[in-house]
C-alpha cells in the first residue's frame, strides 16, 4: 500500500544517461528537372541525429537531401525549412 512498484524502478547508474537526441525538420525542396522528367517540388519532415547550425543549416540539408536522392548537392534548391518542437 502507498508504495512504488519494484518493476517500475531502476538501479543506479542504469538506464539514467539519454542518447543522443534527433532534431525533426520541415522540409520544402525542389529536385532539377532533365530530359526524361520535370523538376519535383517535394516536403515532409526529415530527422537528424544532431541539430543544424541556423546559419550553415540550409547547405548541410541540401547536402544530405542529395545524398538521399542520389543528385548533386547544387541541384537541390531548399525553398522553406524550419525546426518542429
Amino acid at each position: 500500500m502507498g508504495g512504488v512498484c519494484p518493476g517500475s524502478q531502476s538501479p543506479r547508474g542504469v538506464g539514467t544517461s539519454l542518447g543522443p537526441m534527433s532534431a525533426r525538420y520541415y522540409t520544402h525542396f525542389v529536385t532539377p528537372a532533365d530530359e526524361v522528367r520535370q523538376a519535383h517540388e517535394w516536403s515532409g519532415v526529415v530527422e537528424l541525429g544532431r541539430e543544424l547550425d541556423q546559419r550553415g543549416g540550409t547547405g548541410e540539408l541540401a547536402r544530405l537531401l542529395a545524398q538521399s536522392f542520389e543528385i548533386d548537392c547544387e541541384d537541390i534548391r531548399i525553398l522553406h525549412w524550419a525546426r518542429l518542437h
